[in-house]
């Protein structure tokens, strides 16, 4: 498989939900696809995050997913450096400096 690079990664915090959502995260998937709406929670254990893929809810009552990674190495590709982004944004604004996301052209 070719080396999966993700790029322009932003992320849009919220209000923390009781269920662990903190906030959404965007990025370019090898410069080619824009994926966005990623949910991004923090893992039960409080180490890290976890993303979850969209999906959309049909008229019948059937949920199907937009997009998802297909496997654990493009999981991987896509949860580390969102992960990473996240965590360097926080460790930002413990140091004094605000939280959001970069909404300049992100992160790659």
């Amino acid at each position: 498989m070719n080396k999966i690079v993700v790029t322009e990664i932003n992320f849009y915090p919220i209000k923390p939900t009781d269920k662990g959502l903190i906030g959404f995260a965007s990025c370019l998937f090898n410069n080619l696809l824009s994926l966005n709406s990623i949910g991004v929670y923090t893992r039960l254990g409080g180490d890290g995050f976890r993303l979850v893929f969209p999906s959309r809810l049909l008229p019948n009552g059937k949920e199907i997913s937009t997009f998802y990674p297909i496997n654990k190495e493009t999981a991987d590709a896509l949860t580390i450096p969102i992960s990473k982004y996240i965590e360097e944004l926080f460790e930002k604004t413990k140091g004094g400096q605000d939280g959001k996301g970069d909404e300049s052209g992100g992160h790659g």
